[in-house]
C-alpha cells in the first residue's frame, strides 16, 4: 500500500514540474474550470484539499467522496462577476466496497447580450447568450483507514452564438491520514485535450479569387488556434485540533501550481460548534505579482443538522473581489441519506 502511495504522489508531483510558467499567461482557455464550486470550500480558501469530503470533494479533490458512506445530493449558486452567475449541482452514492460514484453538472448564466457588427456598433437589435458547461463523472475509493484515491472524467463545452468548443480533462487526488487530527492530499488537474472553436459563425462568404465574371461568392471558415486546458497542481495539509467535545477547530494550507498562471497559497480556518454550527475564513496569496490578485480575503458560515434520517446543510460565502464593483456570494445547500 505504501508503494502505491509512493508512486501516486511520484506522478502527481512530476507533472507538476511544468506548473508556474507565468509567460504562458492568456495562452489557455476553458477558465471556467479555474472557478470554484461551494460554499463551505470556497469560504476556507479551497485550502482543505486533504480532508475535503462528500460532494464538495468531487471539485476540489475527488479522493474524499467515498469517505462519506451515504447518497447526497447538492446544488450551489455562486453571483460571480461582471453579473454573470454559476450554478453547480451534483449527487453521489456509495457502492459499498466497490467505492463511491458521482454525477455533477456546472454550468453559467452570462444574461443576454447585444449582437454588433462593424456597420451597427450599437447594436442590431437581437441579443444572444454564451452557454458553457462542465459535465463530470467521479469514482472514489478508500483503500485503507488511511488512503482513499479518486478521479474526475470531465466533459467541457463551450458555445458561443453558432460556434462551438468541446474537450476531456481528467482530475486525481489522494488523502492519506497521519492519524484523526493531521492529513496531507494531492491533486492533478484539467490534463486533457485542446479545445478550438468551430461553427457557422465562423464561415464567411466571399468572391472566390480568379474567379469568373458572374460566378457565385465561396464560403471559407475561419480555422481558430487550439488552446490548451487551464491544468494545475495542488498539495495540501490539514490540522484538526478537538478542543473538546463541542469545540474544533480546523486549519489548512495548500499550494497550487500552474501551468500558466502565478502560484499560489491557499490558507484557511473552520471553527465548528458540536459539528452543527460553523464559521470559516481563509485568504489566496500570489507567489507573485501579488498585487495584480483580483482575490484574497473569503470567510463563510455554515448549519448542519439531522433531520430523521436526512441530513440537512446550507452554507455561505463570501469573496473578496478587487477593482469590481460587487464580490462573489456563494450559496450551498446539500442533502445527506442514510
Amino acid at each position: 500500500m505504501k508503494k502505491i502511495v509512493l508512486i501516486i504522489f511520484t506522478i502527481i508531483i512530476t507533472a507538476s514540474v511544468y506548473a508556474g510558467d507565468t509567460s504562458r499567461k492568456g495562452t489557455t482557455g476553458a477558465d471556467q474550470l479555474l472557478i470554484p464550486v461551494g460554499a463551505r470550500s470556497i469560504a476556507t480558501g479551497g485550502a482543505f484539499i486533504s480532508n475535503v469530503i462528500g460532494l464538495e470533494s468531487i471539485y476540489y479533490n475527488p479522493a474524499g467522496l467515498d469517505i462519506n458512506k451515504r447518497a447526497e445530493a447538492m446544488f450551489s449558486y455562486m453571483n460571480y462577476i461582471a453579473d454573470i452567475n454559476m450554478s453547480y449541482f451534483a449527487v453521489g452514492a456509495s457502492l459499498g466496497d466497490f467505492g463511491s460514484v458521482g454525477l455533477s453538472l456546472k454550468s453559467f448564466d452570462f444574461g443576454l447580450i447585444p449582437v454588433t457588427t462593424n456597420e451597427l456598433p450599437d447594436g442590431t437589435g437581437s441579443t444572444y447568450s454564451p452557454t458553457f458547461i462542465t459535465i463530470g463523472v467521479t469514482y472514489s475509493k478508500v483503500l485503507t483507514d488511511r488512503v482513499s484515491i479518486g478521479t474526475n472524467l470531465k466533459f467541457i463545452n463551450e458555445s458561443i452564438g453558432n460556434s462551438t468548443a468541446s474537450g476531456f480533462a481528467i482530475d486525481a487526488g489522494v488523502q492519506y491520514k497521519f492519524n484523526n487530527n493531521i492529513s496531507i492530499g494531492a491533486t492533478i488537474n484539467n490534463i486533457g485535450t485542446n479545445m478550438n472553436y468551430a461553427g457557422q459563425d465562423l464561415r464567411v462568404k466571399t468572391e472566390v479569387p480568379s474567379g469568373t465574371l458572374g460566378s457565385s461568392d465561396g464560403t471559407y471558415e475561419v480555422v481558430t488556434e487550439p488552446f490548451q486546458l487551464p491544468s494545475y497542481f495542488q498539495l495540501s495539509l490539514a490540522y484538526q485540533e478537538n478542543i473538546d467535545e463541542q469545540n474544533q477547530l480546523m486549519f489548512g494550507g495548500s499550494f497550487t501550481a500552474n501551468n500558466s498562471l502565478e502560484d499560489v497559497f491557499n490558507f484557511g480556518l473552520e471553527y465548528s460548534f458540536i459539528n452543527t454550527l460553523f464559521l470559516r475564513a481563509g485568504y489566496n496569496v500570489l507567489t507573485e505579482n501579488s498585487s495584480e490578485s483580483i482575490y484574497g480575503f473569503t470567510a463563510g458560515a455554515g448549519v448542519n443538522y439531522d433531520i430523521s434520517t436526512i441530513g440537512v446543510s446550507f452554507d455561505y460565502a463570501y469573496r473578496d473581489v478587487k477593482d469590481f464593483p460587487t464580490s462573489n456570494h456563494i450559496f450551498t445547500v446539500k442533502l445527506a441519506f442514510q
